[in-house]
């Protein structure tokens, strides 16, 4: 029952501090597409929504 209560609270604390898998792919895709930072952060901000865009619309030489 102690190691549930530790673990529970550990998975708490790194989904609250955390940034998500969507936000993370977005961040770095759109660092590889654009190279700034501004748009980064906006790519995060919208996660999975950017993800999705990005395999939407990449090129010949994204796809590697």
């Amino acid at each position: 029952m102690i190691i549930a209560q530790i673990a529970n609270h550990t998975t708490q604390t790194v989904t609250q501090t955390g940034i998500s898998l969507g936000a993370a792919i977005a961040i770095v895709c759109s660092w590889q597409r654009n190279r700034s930072i501004l748009w980064a952060i906006l790519a995060g901000i919208l996660s999975w929504l950017y993800v999705i865009y990005f395999a939407a619309t990449r090129q010949a030489d994204e796809t590697r």
